[in-house]
């Protein structure tokens, strides 16, 4: 398997340190809206989500997890189909989460961000969005979904780095 590209960015700037991938599709918005939120879709590409996301909160299981507890995502923004913002909990604090999605075209672009916390480390975790959005891609596509882990990390480690 091929990694795809672009790869993201460690950024800094006024508003502080982020990860920030942008990706373009040759899809309608909704269809990558969809992808996105829906859970039967959502399942073939990051993890299982159950509940009402009418409430803000929904409960979520990572798809390399299965069997964990679930873990509450809370809903920060939800605007279909251009805007979603969530925080969810990993081993390293509270993630924010942003998807922005714009149509221009016949395309969708998406940018994908997570505001870092010192010690700004995207090392392991850039290649982990990296592998997530290419799992994103394919279920978009209508494509096999990449499967190797191994593929993206430790290999794209050191394209994650913070910038001097």
């Amino acid at each position: 398997m091929t990694v795809t590209t672009p790869l993201g960015q460690v950024l800094r700037d006024d508003d502080g340190v982020r990860l920030e991938f942008v990706r373009t599709y040759p899809d309608p918005i909704e269809d990558v809206w969809s992808a996105l939120t829906e859970a039967d879709r959502v399942a073939r590409w990051f993890g299982v989500w159950t509940g009402d996301p009418t409430t803000g909160t929904v409960d979520f299981v990572m798809i390399e997890t299965p069997d964990a507890d679930p873990q509450p995502v809370k809903i920060l923004e939800c605007e279909p189909p251009t805007d979603l913002v969530v925080e969810m909990s990993s081993p390293d604090g509270t993630w924010t989460l942003a998807v922005r999605l714009r149509a221009e075209a016949g395309t969708t672009t998406l940018v994908f961000t997570q505001h870092l916390d010192e010690p700004y480390d995207a090392t392991s975790i850039g290649p982990g969005w990296h592998y997530y959005l290419d799992r994103l891609a394919a279920v978009v596509s209508g494509t096999p979904v990449p499967e190797v882990w191994d593929d993206y990390f430790p290999a794209l480690e050191s394209s994650y780095r913070l910038p001097d």
